[in-house]
Parts: structure tokens; C-alpha cells; sequence
């Protein structure tokens, strides 16, 4: 076999991997309505926890998540602009939200 021909066997399947692939895209960021307004639940301090009132924390702050925060309980530290945090003591009344 002619040793040109051996030489662009050897080199075809490398040419293959040369291709320019388009660079990649980064994520979006955080959409500005989806952002956690602690400001604006301040007012649900006091008020015992219930799934109705869950909700009514979550559309008010206008995050996109809600946690919970049962006492005595370990949480992530994971800081995130679109989730509500709503802790509260053992007779169910809610002590603190914060964003995060």
C-alpha cells in the first residue's frame, strides 16, 4: 500500500475533531420578580403556621419557594434569591422570615 495513502488514513479521523463547536451559553440570571422581598412578610410574624397562610407568604414576598423552619431543626445555609424562609417555635407561631 502506497505510504501517502496509509498517511491520510492516519490523519482523516483527527481532522474529524478539529471542528470549532460554538462556545456555551451561560444560564440567565434570576428573573427580578422571582426575587425575595423579606420587607414585605414582616407583617406574618405572630401568626400561627397554616398551608393557607404558606401561600399567602410566598405570593406577598414574591419568591418562587417556600421553607419551612421547624424548630430545633438544621437547614442548608445555601443562599438563594428566590426562596422565603418562614421559621417557627413549638407552639406554631411564626418567629422570623427571611429571604435566602
Amino acid at each position: 500500500m502506497d505510504i501517502r495513502i496509509m498517511a491520510i488514513a492516519a490523519v482523516l479521523p483527527l481532522a474529524a475533531c478539529t471542528q470549532e463547536r460554538p462556545p456555551e451559553s451561560t444560564p440567565p440570571p434570576p428573573e427580578a420578580e422571582m426575587t425575595c422581598k423579606a420587607d414585605a412578610v414582616q407583617s406574618y410574624v405572630g401568626q400561627s403556621v397554616s398551608p393557607d397562610l404558606g401561600a399567602g407568604i410566598l405570593k406577598a414576598s414574591g419568591a418562587r419557594t417556600l421553607r419551612w423552619g421547624p424548630p430545633r431543626s438544621a437547614m442548608t445555609m445555601d443562599y438563594r434569591v428566590d426562596r422565603v424562609n418562614v421559621m417557627y417555635d413549638d407552639a406554631s407561631k411564626i418567629t422570623q422570615v427571611t429571604c435566602g
